[in-house]
């Protein structure tokens, strides 16, 4: 089972919302997910990220693999380095 680290959108139209969170690569964008590890709200100014670093790391070290979307969320918020 491939595990991604990817964004769940829950927001209204035209105003997007996501959860940040850890998924099998064949579930649906906004279907069943294993563990939700953050938020990420791109409408504030600014944009706020708020990730569990310690379950995003362990997920990672587990080998869950992030979208290039939420890598670059990882490294906003300094839980990974490029």
């Amino acid at each position: 089972m491939a595990v991604k680290i990817r964004l769940k959108r829950i927001g209204a139209k035209k105003n997007p919302f996501y959860r940040v969170v850890v998924a099998d690569s064949r579930s649906p964008r906004d279907g069943k997910f294993i563990e939700e590890i953050g938020t990420y709200d791109p409408m504030a100014e600014p944009a706020v990220v708020k990730i569990d670093a310690e379950k995003a790391n362990t997920w990672i070290k587990n080998g869950a693999q992030p979208t290039e979307t939420v890598k670059s969320l990882l490294v906003k918020s300094g839980v990974i380095s490029k």
